[in-house]
């Protein structure tokens, strides 16, 4: 196999494993239940990407890894916000339901930026470095680009059908519970890492 070919068979198996059961998956289920399958889909795909090309700059370029525990304190702490801003909920006015339906680019924003968040110091972005310290940087970052977007792609198919079932109440005390969890989980990794 070719150089680029085997870093992004390597990087796509690794990456998609990884992601089965994690955090952000988890997050990518949620987020379908709320928003259009493409929207959510487009928002992981940018925050993946860039993380995931920082990850093979710093595997491939410097051989380093990110000081990941304050990272992770950051992120947990703003996913105990994130929870908070979930629980009050806000009050669209028609005018603003009209323009949500016809734009999709702050909920693009809004995943994005919470996939960026989860992702930073997370194990997929601990395992790209890994694996851009031994391969291509090209292949590892499209593999395990394309690897964490197949894995979370399956949590939005099965987010939109529980989404078709789910009472909107339940949703939203259930998603702010998994910000919760994850803030919770990040501070707890971030402080024994830092200790």
């Amino acid at each position: 196999m070719g150089g680029f070919l085997a870093a992004f068979v390597l990087s796509f198996g690794v990456i998609f494993v990884a992601e089965l059961g994690d955090k952000s998956q988890l997050m990518a289920m949620t987020f379908a239940t709320r928003y259009r399958a493409l929207t959510v889909l487009i928002g992981i795909t940018l925050a993946t990407a860039v993380v995931h090309l920082i990850s093979v700059a710093v595997g491939y370029g410097l051989g380093a890894t990110l000081p990941t525990g304050w990272i992770g304190l950051a992120a947990g702490v703003a996913f105990l916000a994130f929870a908070g801003w979930t629980l009050r909920g806000d009050k669209l006015t028609e005018a603003e339901k009209s323009k949500a339906q016809r734009s999709q680019r702050s909920a693009i924003w809004a995943v994005g930026g919470a996939f960026f968040l989860a992702e930073l110091g997370d194990k997929t972005m601990l395992a790209t470095i890994t694996l851009a310290t031994q391969h291509g940087w090209f292949g590892v970052w499209i593999g395990s680009t394309v690897g964490m977007v197949a894995a979370d792609a399956l949590a939005i198919l099965v987010g939109r059908m529980l989404g078709k079932r789910l009472p909107e109440k339940a949703i939203k005390w259930g998603a702010a519970a998994l910000f919760v969890i994850f803030g919770v989980w990040l501070i707890a990794e971030a402080l024994v890492e830092l200790v």
